[in-house]
Parts: structure tokens; sequence; C-alpha cells
């Protein structure tokens, strides 16, 4: 496993999303690996800790999750820009190569069999709370998080710190039509 890779203590883990990221989320199920990108990403719950994720029928994505009952949300850096794209524009159904050609490399987590997508600044490893008639309804689905890691060059202490890390640690942030921002500057209220 990565050095830089640490534990995020549960009870902090919303902080990963917190800031409204572009995410991406991946699944594994009957030997099938798969990635999307997701624009609408929420923290929940503190305890347990929870989150939710919008995943549309359409997406190959949603059917890993409903048939393994897991999760990841990752959040991806602006380094990982074109990966972002490729991911939230191809489906795994038309393009079987689709990871390969976005250049995504997994790896695992020990405990979990589950997809990490490498190269992101935060994993939310989630189970997933079955609500049938939002999943149908509003394609809204609850994810429990057992697990939470950061890459402590830009998450530590239990806070991002993306004012001292270099600028392609950024998280993205999508607008529509391929346009994204990465975050911005720090600003501290009260001081």
């Amino acid at each position: 496993m990565d050095p830089h890779i640490a534990p995020v203590d549960l009870a902090k883990a919303y902080r990963l999303i917190n800031h409204g990221p572009t995410v991406l989320v991946s699944a594994r199920a009957g030997g099938v690996d798969n990635v999307m990108a997701a624009a609408w990403a929420c923290a929940l719950d503190f305890s347990p800790s929870k989150l939710t994720v919008v995943l549309d029928k359409i997406a190959s994505t949603r059917g890993l999750v409903e048939a393994s009952g897991e999760f990841v949300i990752q959040v991806p850096t602006a380094a990982q820009l074109e990966l972002t794209r490729i991911v939230g524009t191809s489906s795994l159904a038309d393009a079987p190569d689709k990871l390969r050609r976005a250049g995504v490399e997994l790896f695992g987590m020990p405990g979990h069999d589950l997809a990490f997508v490498a190269g992101c600044s935060g994993w939310l490893a989630c189970r997933l709370i079955p609500e049938p008639h939002i999943q149908q309804t509003y394609d809204l689905f609850i994810g429990e998080v057992i697990g939470a890691w950061a890459d402590t060059r830009v998450f530590r202490d239990g806070r991002w710190h993306f004012e001292t890390a270099g600028p392609e640690w950024r998280s993205l942030h999508h607008v529509s039509g391929g346009h994204f921002y990465a975050i911005g500057e720090a600003l501290t209220a009260g001081t």
C-alpha cells in the first residue's frame, strides 16, 4: 500500500466530501470492476457516517452496486482530470476497455474486497443501505461508510490542506459539459 495513504477516523470521514467535489464511484461484482464519475455526492450523517450519491439507471456501476451491496467513493485530483472525464462519459456496456483507456489503476485495501482507484486523495468504502423506493424513484443511493482513508500529502489531522499542496492535488468540481473547477484558495472566517 502507498505509504502516504492513512486511515481517516470515521467520525470525520464526511470531511472528505463536505466541500462538494466530483467523485469517482467504483464497484465490484461477479468478477467485474467499474468506475464512474458522479457530481452529486453528499455527506448525510455522522454516527454512523453515511453519504448519498446519485447513480443513474443507465450506469453500469449502479448494477454492480446493487449486486454487491458495496461501493467506494473516491475524491479525484486535478491531475486526474482526463481520467475523470473518460470514466464519466463512457460506459462499460459500450467500451469494455474503458478503465484501461482512462488509465485507471485499481488497488485493494486490507479487509475490503472492493476496487479502489489509485492516485485519488480520499477514499470512502461504503456498505449500501438498501432503500428501493428512493433508489428507483430518485436514483439516490445511501451508503454507510465502513472505512475511510486519505493521502496525507493533502489531507491530515482531520482536514484538507489544499493551500500547502501542489495544484495537482486540488479536487475537481464539475459544472457541466466537461467544464470543471479546481478548488480555490482557503479562507478562514472570524479571524
